[in-house]
C-alpha cells in the first residue's frame, strides 16, 4: 500500500495510545478518520460522508459512504443523495450506507491521511490535557509566567497552557517570566493554535474567591457575599451580609485589625481599594451604604433609576475620582444612579441688636400717653 501501512497502523494504536495517554478508542477513531479522508481524497467527492471501519487484528479497512434517499425523477447529488429507485426498497429520507474494500491509496492520500493524524491526535491530546481542569473552573490555580506580549500573557499551568489577556489582567501590575502567580480559571479559550486555559486576575470572582479562602464563616453560612464590583488595580466594592443575629458582617470579612482584608489586598495590590459595604433588601438604604464613604441626604427611587441628593461637600466623594465611586455603587446595586445636589437648609436671619432696641423704642414711642 502506497505511502500508507493499514497493518502497521493497527499495530501503532496501543503504542500511539500509551505514549500519547490516550485511549485506544480515540487513537482508533483518529486513524479511521485519517482513512476515510484518504480514501475520499483519491476516490470521491469533498461533499460524501464517508467513515472508515479498521479492524486492529487482521489490518484490513473499509468505507462506508452515507447517502441519502430522495424521491425519482429530480435532480441531485450523486456524492450525498441517491434515488429511491437505486434503494432497494428504502423509504424517502432513509440513509443507504455503500461499503468500499479500502485496496490502496495514492501518495497525495497517504500524504492527507498523515496529516489528519498528525493533526486529530494533537487535538485529542490537547482535549484530555484541558478535560483535566474542567473540575477546577471557577476556582483559584497557580502558574508560572511563561511569555508576556503586548496583549496577552501565557502561563504554564500543570500540563496545559493558559492566556490572560490584558482585560483580565489587573491595571498596572507587572508580570516578569518566570514568576509564579495566582490566577483565577474562568473557562476555556478557542483560539487557532487549538484549546487554551482562559485565566484571570483582573475579574471579580477573583476577589471574591480570595475571600472565600480567608474568611471560613462563608463556608458555614455565617456570613454570605451578596454582590461584588470591580475596577480591577482601582477598587472594589463587596456587599455583604450576615445569616445570624449579632454577626456584624462587615467585621468578619475585615478581619481582627484587618488581617483578612489585608491579605486579599496582599495579593491584588496596595493600590487597589476595597469598600466592604452591608448588603440590604432595602434599595434605598443599599443605595447608601454602596455610595459609601459619601454621606447621604436622601435616596429617590423610580424603578432601576435613583436620584441621590447629597450635600456640596459629600458631592465630590459620591462621584469619585473619575466617576468610579458611583460607577461601582450602580453596577453592585443594579440601579442606575444619578448624583443630585442637595439644597442648603435657608438659615434664620439673626436679629440685629442695635435693630431690635431701635424697634422697642418706636413701639414705646407709638403708645398713646395716659390722660
Amino acid at each position: 500500500m502506497e505511502g500508507l501501512d493499514l497493518k502497521q497502523l493497527s499495530a501503532m494504536v496501543k503504542v500511539i495510545a500509551e505514549e500519547k495517554n490516550l485511549p485506544e478508542e480515540t487513537v482508533l477513531d483518529v486513524i479511521q478518520m485519517a482513512i476515510a479522508a484518504a480514501w475520499r481524497k483519491d476516490n470521491g467527492d469533498k461533499d460524501m460522508n464517508v467513515r472508515a471501519v479498521l479492524n486492529v487484528n487482521t489490518g484490513e479497512a473499509n468505507v462506508f459512504v452515507a447517502r441519502t434517499v430522495i424521491e425519482d425523477g429530480l435532480a441531485y447529488n450523486p456524492a450525498t443523495e441517491i434515488p429511491q429507485s437505486e434503494a432497494k426498497g428504502k423509504e424517502l429520507g432513509d440513509i443507504v450506507e455503500e461499503k468500499h474494500k479500502v485496496e490502496s491509496f495514492g501518495r497525495v492520500a497517504a500524504q492527507t491521511a498523515k496529516q489528519v493524524v498528525v493533526q486529530r491526535l494533537r487535538e485529542a491530546e490537547r482535549d484530555a490535557v484541558l478535560s483535566m481542569y474542567e473540575d477546577k473552573i471557577g476556582t483559584i490555580i497557580t502558574g508560572m509566567v511563561n511569555r508576556v506580549e503586548r496583549n496577552i500573557v501565557r502561563l504554564d499551568v500543570g500540563k496545559a497552557t493558559g492566556i490572560m489577556p490584558r482585560s483580565e489582567q489587573i491595571d498596572g501590575e507587572f508580570y516578569t517570566v518566570g514568576s509564579r502567580i495566582k490566577v483565577y480559571l474562568k473557562g476555556f479559550d478557542k483560539d487557532e493554535r487549538g484549546g487554551q486555559l482562559l485565566l484571570s486576575r483582573g475579574c471579580a470572582e477573583f476577589v471574591e474567591y480570595l475571600f472565600r479562602q480567608e474568611v471560613p464563616e462563608i463556608e458555614n453560612g455565617t456570613v454570605e457575599i451578596r454582590g461584588i464590583a470591580r475596577e480591577a488595580g482601582r477598587r472594589t466594592k463587596i456587599a455583604v451580609m450576615s445569616t445570624v443575629p449579632g454577626v456584624d458582617p462587615v467585621g468578619t470579612f475585615v478581619g481582627g485589625r484587618g488581617v483578612r482584608v489585608q491579605a486579599v489586598m496582599n495579593e491584588i495590590g496596595e493600590r487597589e481599594k476595597i469598600d466592604i459595604i452591608t448588603w440590604s433588601d432595602n434599595a434605598s438604604e443599599y443605595i447608601r451604604e454602596a455610595l459609601s464613604p459619601a454621606e447621604v441626604v436622601k435616596v429617590e427611587i423610580d424603578k432601576k433609576h435613583a436620584k441621590v441628593y447629597v450635600t456640596e461637600d459629600q458631592q465630590s466623594i459620591a462621584i469619585g475620582r473619575q466617576g468610579q465611586n458611583v460607577r461601582l455603587a450602580s453596577k453592585l446595586t443594579g440601579y442606575e444612579l444619578d448624583i443630585v445636589l442637595a439644597k442648603a437648609p435657608e438659615k434664620k436671619k439673626k436679629a440685629n441688636v442695635e435693630d431690635s432696641l431701635l424697634s422697642a423704642i418706636e413701639e414705646s414711642s407709638e403708645e398713646p400717653a395716659e390722660a
